[in-house]
């Protein structure tokens, strides 16, 4: 039987507010003017996976998101939207909707992904090893504003983040220790036992979790059944699979690995290099004669996807801002848009003012107007927006509906659906919520700003 694909969609999440609403759910979040679930969707499209269930949080989130599927993707795809209760987790969320997953390997998306890694690869990874578990990993995408002359300095600099620490053995084909969450900022602590049986582990802190996995169905309903605190797939049903396949390593009466002395054996976060003290084995060996001896013979494996490959997820306000920068910038490929010789997009139907410029990566979908002397930076505009005279918007996002008047200046800003700002308003690094009025005049610097 074929892969059955589970697609977490989540639902109003609090991390993305005041962009996410109960009319907004995080689904249905605009990215280049798109919602973002179409990336995983139109992913999942091009894989031939066109079977799949989207497990949306809260009932009426899963009612928007059933409504705009079954309208985007009528017959393209096959899609069954379930409603959860919210704030499950991730793996509680898997575990409401276990008792629909019959197929021998379930293949596991989180909504949020956004990337041109295929699903496919990592399947057949997962089938090619036999694995009960592959995780796609890419490497950390950086984060902070485009480069202009107003965002240097040190604190906003882009910068990659560190989301994990992970062992490979020497193939990078097997998954032998991971670390995330808050366990990523203190000392890595390895068995001697793990690494002698392997004979070479690699500790990396460049990957990243991209909450992508295929798991063998049996199990994962297992731990799902046995270990019911769970909430997290990447913070605690990952690692416990990971840590199970060699749970042979002795330890002393407090639980820490123990060298060859007796004496525990711990690796400094801030020196993490390749560890290959100890005989080297074939990666056959690894397979066959290790993992046979250890919890039933499962193996854990990594699906390491090239670093040409773009890969993000969209979990905070910050991850939203750099998504929405990079699908109109390096990774336009993605947004399915073709742009123009100017390297942007402006809809016919849009209405520009006398010497009103829109530079490279910028979006401006239909209907929206702008007045003269207007100028337009790595933006995104979307549809129906009523834009005065001479207005700056630069590194930001302009959701649908938004009335801005005459001399207002914004950078590095999302402003929601249905906001006016009026004359001479000014924004820096601030999040406006649907429906909000930014009076006439006022400043705001990295500000949230919503209805009460």
């Amino acid at each position: 039987m074929d892969f059955q694909v589970v697609l977490l969609a989540g639902g109003t999440s609090e991390t993305l507010s005041p962009l996410v609403s109960r009319d907004v759910p995080k689904a249905l979040l605009p990215v280049a003017n798109r919602p973002l679930l179409s990336y995983p969707l139109d992913l999942l499209e091009a894989s031939d996976l066109k079977d799949l269930i989207v497990v949306v949080e809260g009932q009426e989130a899963a009612r928007l998101v059933g409504a705009w599927v079954s309208s985007a993707y009528l017959d393209r795809l096959r899609v069954e939207v379930v409603a959860v209760p919210e704030d499950l987790g991730s793996a509680g969320a898997l575990r409401a909707i276990s008792k629909r997953l019959t197929a021998n390997d379930i293949l596991v998306i989180s909504g949020d992904l956004v990337t041109d890694v295929l699903p496919g690869a990592v399947a057949a990874t997962h089938r090619r090893n036999g694995a009960v578990v592959t995780a796609l990993l890419c490497s950390v995408p950086v984060s902070g504003p485009s480069d202009t002359p107003s965002s240097s300095g040190k604190d906003k600099a882009k910068k990659p983040n560190r989301l994990n620490i992970v062992g490979l053995d020497k193939t990078k084909q097997f998954l032998l220790h991971i670390v995330s969450g808050t366990e990523v900022e203190k000392d890595v602590r390895v068995h001697k036992r793990k690494i002698q049986a392997v004979g070479q582990m690699e500790i990396r802190s460049d990957l990243m979790d991209a909450h992508l996995y295929a798991f063998k169905r049996t199990i994962l309903q297992d731990v799902l059944e046995q270990k019911e605190a769970y909430r997290s797939i990447r913070l605690e049903v990952l690692p416990y699979l990971v840590r199970s396949q060699l749970r042979s390593a002795p330890s002393v009466g407090n639980g820490r690995p123990v060298d060859e002395t007796g004496n525990s054996a711990v690796l400094s976060s801030g020196n993490l290099q390749c560890l290959s003290q100890h005989r080297v084995i074939a990666p056959s060996a690894f397979k066959q004669d290790v993992l046979s001896r250890s919890c039933g013979g499962h193996r854990c494996c990594a699906y390491i996807a090239p670093k040409s490959k773009y890969c993000h997820r969209l979990n905070s306000i910050q991850s939203y801002s750099d998504i929405n920068r990079d699908v109109i910038g390096e990774a336009s490929h993605l947004s399915g848009y073709s742009f123009s010789a100017h390297n942007n997009i402006i809809h016919p139907s849009c209405v520009l003012g006398s010497k009103t410029t829109i530079g490279p990566h910028c979006i401006l979908a239909e209907g929206s107007q702008l007045g003269d002397k207007c100028s337009v930076k790595r933006s995104v505009i979307g549809r129906h927006c009523r834009i005065g005279s001479n207005v700056k918007i630069v590194n930001s996002v302009v959701m649908n509906h938004v009335v801005i008047e005459d001399g207002c200046h914004i950078q590095g800003s999302v402003v929601c659906n249905n906001v006016q700002l009026q004359e001479r308003a000014v924004l820096k690094d601030c999040q406006i919520g649907a429906g909000y009025i930014v009076t006439t005049g006022s400043e705001h610097k990295a500000e949230s700003l919503a209805r009460k």
